[in-house]
């Protein structure tokens, strides 16, 4: 069960955004690092995520190994950077074996998936392997593979499009946390 102390153990256990990808093969570090240089928030986007009050921890269990955790993760990385009051933190799959059982999507090991929480590490939200729009990508090509290789480029109009699904992710858990009666009470507002 993802009890609060389960999620905050774990959550302390997870590494920055940089921190965890120093730990890939130069292969690993460098598809990664590619897709982040391309990745940038709109002034939009980037007002929205300033617009946040609520701490927000976020977990993300992943595979350096994994295509659509290259994909998509350094997304999250830019999200997050928005805001300070958002502290994403990514685990191995593989290392956090008893809390990637918990996660399983569509009875898999699946990644990345993301864990988002309230100040109090309550569980939230829970959102992967793909988002909405990469899903329906993937779906109109009709590949076969269940995770791209990392080397692949996703087309940008793909990436701006899972970039906003992510987006409109951390959004509805901000509002989530921000209407909470338990958090306003506590919060006077």
């Amino acid at each position: 069960m993802l009890t609060p102390q389960t999620l905050k153990a774990v959550f302390d256990r997870g590494l920055s955004y940089d921190r965890y990808i120093a730990g890939g093969t130069p292969d690993q570090r460098e598809s990664w690092s590619r897709v982040y240089s391309r990745i940038s928030l709109a002034p939009a986007h980037r007002d929205l995520v300033a617009s946040f009050k609520r701490k927000m921890p976020v977990l993300v269990t992943s595979g350096l190994w994994c295509g659509d955790c290259s994909a998509q993760c350094p997304m999250l990385a830019r999200i997050a950077e928005a805001n300070a009051c958002i502290d994403l933190r990514f685990v191995d799959r593989d290392r956090e074996k008893e809390l990637a059982e918990q996660v399983r999507i569509c009875g898999g090991l699946r990644v990345p998936t993301v864990i988002f929480m309230n100040e109090d590490f309550e569980f939230v939200a829970l959102r992967g392997d793909k988002s909405l729009s990469r899903l329906r990508a993937i779906a109109a090509r009709q590949i076969g593979a269940a995770c791209a290789v990392p080397w692949a480029e996703t087309p940008p109009d793909e990436a701006s499009a899972t970039l906003s699904d992510w987006l409109g992710d951390f959004e509805q858990t901000q509002l989530t946390l921000r209407l909470s009666p338990r958090l306003r009470e506590r919060h006077a507002d």
